[in-house]
């Protein structure tokens, strides 16, 4: 059972919370962890420029 199936939430909901989530914390990384977060998504094609 998924987790947003046990808590009655569509996915659609689940993704825009997921997305503010993670909004705020890159918000408080370092130039560093910056850095290695953008390294690490390009790599792994998240990040197509």
């Amino acid at each position: 059972m998924a987790y947003t199936d046990r808590f009655g939430q569509s996915d659609d909901y689940r993704r825009e919370e997921l997305i503010h989530i993670i909004e705020r914390s890159v918000e408080n990384l370092t130039l560093q962890e910056l850095e290695a977060l953008y390294y690490d998504m390009s790599t792994k094609n998240y990040i197509n420029e």
